[in-house]
């Protein structure tokens, strides 16, 4: 199934698009351990300690680009996400602009009535943004688009990522 957008990009673009609509879904690196990061990204948003979301949020995201074996991501954690006429803005990935290193900014907070986000919607708007980086980085796609192909690797991460709690908590 292709998104309505796609009858108004350019052949090259659809090129693109169909390539990312067919990558598979990716398992989590062999031998990363993100269970303990993950439960403390759960800890501290039920906290609201924004640093501590940061300081885990890195940790996955490091352990995820040392796997895949692509460039490093910085993390930025922000306090409510912005909104517009387009609706809230649940992450934003900003790829490698030179020296720059790729960033990730995800918020804790909704626009509307400014509270925490569910746990399990900020590991797959982690995981979305994540995404965006490894569409660029290891499948070396010119675009990142929202295709069908897309949203079910992020599902896979987000899966794969929340699947390390029974792990590391003991359950």
């Amino acid at each position: 199934m292709r998104f309505a957008y796609y009858d108004r990009l350019s052949p090259a673009r659809k090129r693109v698009y169909r390539k990312s609509d067919e990558i598979e879904p990716l398992p989590l690196p062999p031998g990363i351990v993100v269970g303990p990061a993950v439960a403390g990204v759960r800890a501290s948003l039920a906290s609201d300690a924004s640093l501590d979301v940061r300081r885990h949020c890195q940790a996955i995201v490091d352990a995820l680009v040392a796997g895949y074996h692509v460039p490093p991501i910085r993390m930025r954690v922000l306090a409510q996400r912005p909104s517009g006429n387009y609706g809230e803005l649940h992450g934003l990935y900003e790829p490698i602009d030179g020296r720059t290193p790729a960033r990730i900014t995800v918020w804790m907070r909704t626009a509307r009535k400014r509270q925490v986000v569910a746990f399990r919607s900020f590991v797959r708007t982690l995981s979305h943004e994540v995404c965006h980086h490894l569409d660029y980085e290891l499948f070396a796609l010119e675009e990142t688009f929202h295709t069908e192909g897309f949203y079910k690797r992020e599902s896979a991460l987000a899966n794969a990522l929340l699947a390390t709690l029974p792990t590391c908590i003991g359950q």
